[in-house]
């Protein structure tokens, strides 16, 4: 695979021959100017997050997320380490520099977007809902959950759809998808609102436990990305630089298809929304 070139020394050698012009050039550039000089990306990511940033039987980090994140790791020649957290800790490990990226399907919204920057949408998907076999746990409409104790992480743009529509929530920390599951199908919760893909793939691995995805409860249409600290322009610039070779030779809907089990999420499913 081509790798993307940099010019990183051409860019030293001008600030030194500018002189006065170095500190509004280096501004801001942080994280790409660190990943540069070690050689190394980190990244945040759950890890918890079938099928997109889990761990396989072997115990090896892998997903969707993961692979994209290493294929974009090679184009730019260097080195790429996770670290493991929940979405809410990613937000701060951003701010703080202990992190130079966040991929872990990771909605691309107005509110996100005063804080923070986003790559080129990689996934397209939609909300849908998880819920009880016998009796859809009552659920119709998004009105309906009204009352009802939603499951989910702190700071996730679906456990706020659900309190908008008046849920109750019950926070969990950077949990399997099984704990969800199950506290749904015994009744410590009625509802978990996420990806759909995420959903229905889960699911199906689960089938053992007594939930499914709401038939007809689908909304909210997104486009996601990995999110970075603001006006790190060079680090912006590098990882969309990857990812359109990405998109355009094929490489992330091969792993779409590989993780999503056929499904090609680069490209925004027809469907009639809530």
């Amino acid at each position: 695979m081509k790798k993307l070139i940099f010019p990183s020394l051409l860019a030293t050698t001008f600030l030194v021959a500018c002189g006065s012009d170095e500190t509004e050039e280096t501004s801001g550039n942080e994280a790409w100017n660190a990943i540069q000089e070690s050689g190394t990306m980190t990244v945040a990511t759950a890890g918890t997050l079938f099928p997109t940033s889990y761990h396989s039987e072997d115990d090896v980090l892998t997903g969707y997320e993961v692979e994209l994140v290493r294929e974009i790791a090679a184009l730019l020649d260097v080195e790429v380490e996770f670290e493991e957290i929940g979405v809410d800790t990613m937000t701060q490990a951003l701010n703080s520099g202990r992190v130079h990226l966040a991929a872990n399907s990771l909605a691309i919204t107005e509110e996100r977007e005063e804080n923070f920057d986003f790559s080129t949408p990689y996934k397209y998907s939609f909300g849908s809902a998880i819920v009880r076999e016998d009796d859809l746990s009552g659920i119709e409409s998004l009105e309906d959950l009204d009352g009802k104790i939603a499951l989910g992480a702190m700071n996730t743009t679906y456990m706020q759809k659900a309190e908008e529509y008046g849920a109750t929530p019950t926070y969990f920390d950077n949990v399997t998808n099984d704990v969800y599951l199950r506290a749904v199908e015994n009744g410590q919760g009625d509802v978990v609102l996420n990806d759909y893909y995420l959903q229905s793939i889960t699911v199906n691995h689960l089938s053992d436990i007594n939930v499914q995805i709401h038939p007809t409860l689908f909304y909210d249409p997104s486009e996601q990305g990995m999110m970075m600290a603001k006006d790190e322009p060079l680090l912006l610039e590098a990882v969309n630089d990857a990812l359109t070779q990405l998109l355009d030779d094929g490489t992330a809907t091969a792993l779409s298809e590989e993780f999503f089990e056929g499904y090609d999420v680069t490209e925004l499913p027809d469907i009639d929304f809530e």
